[in-house]
């Protein structure tokens, strides 16, 4: 477990630095230099930063390779990509019919993937900047060592209640200084970590189901962000995909079991 604390402590430790002058500023401190607009996104690194190192430090090159084929190995099921890639654009399409349906608010995919901080991005571009961010850079050390880690000694269930925990504790900074999450009241903070729980239940599906496949869970991960973040998407919109969410969850505890949360063994990392 020293590792797992190791890889931790790193991934707060580097995302943490790379966000302190943007930390900073809101205690009258403004003397680091920012990387206007995009400066958040690169804390998205320290987890994969911190599973390179520590991996490295266990395994050698070979445990940088097992995390570089993991993301890029596209030899897997295709119902996967199909799974990633559609069911979140459909989640979208009925919560916004059920927006028009319970709410009379009227539904358009005007502005369908589109996000109104990065306009110059189209539906591609934005994906592709989810993918290369929180995507990668998350899933790397979030799925690609944690999860594995934990998984080999307690349930896959259990694991990915631990990561999450440490998954949504790494999200603490932004609340200082990311108006989205700084906004947020008492009731909105509890859903954002319980809305990690249940996304962490459908990303070590994916994961466990995919037998390991970091490619996999890193585009739902950009889709789900593209999806949540979509100029289209109300604020009741957004609570109906989080119930959606949630049923998908619970389903797969259901149906697939606590052990594994998948059909197959879970994988796990010595």
């Amino acid at each position: 477990m020293k590792k797992l604390i190791l890889y931790f402590v790193l991934a707060y430790l580097i995302s943490w630095l790379i966000w302190l002058p943007l930390i900073l500023p809101k205690y009258g401190i403004d003397i680091l230099p920012v990387l206007p607009k995009y400066h958040h996104y690169l804390g998205s690194f320290g987890p994969m930063l911190a599973a390179f190192i520590v991996r490295y430090s266990s395994e050698g090159w070979g445990g940088i390779k097992d995390l570089l084929k993991r993301l890029v190995s596209w030899k897997i099921n295709w119902i996967w990509f199909i799974i990633v890639l559609i069911v979140p654009v459909l989640l979208v399409i009925a919560a916004g019919y059920a927006d028009q349906l319970i709410n009379k608010q009227s539904f358009t995919m005007k502005g369908f993937s589109t996000n109104e901080e990065f306009p110059q991005f189209g539906a591609v571009g934005y994906f592709l900047f989810n993918l290369f961010t929180f995507g990668i850079g998350e899933e790397t050390g979030w799925r690609g060592y944690a999860l594995p880690k934990l998984q080999k000694k307690y349930s896959a269930l259990t694991s990915t209640l631990l990561s999450s925990v440490g998954w949504a504790c790494w999200h603490i900074p932004a609340f200082i200084y990311r108006p989205l999450y700084s906004q947020m009241d008492v009731a909105g903070i509890a859903g954002f970590f319980f809305s990690l729980v249940m996304g962490g239940i459908l990303l070590t599906w994916l994961y466990n189901s995919s037998k390991g496949s970091l490619l996999i869970v890193a585009i739902f991960h950009a889709m789900i962000e593209l999806m949540f973040m979509s100029a289209n998407v109300t604020q009741k919109m957004s609570v109906y995909l989080g119930a959606i969410i949630m049923i998908s969850a619970v389903l797969i505890i259901l149906i697939t079991k606590p052990k594994n949360l998948s059909f197959i063994p879970r994988q796990t990392l010595a």
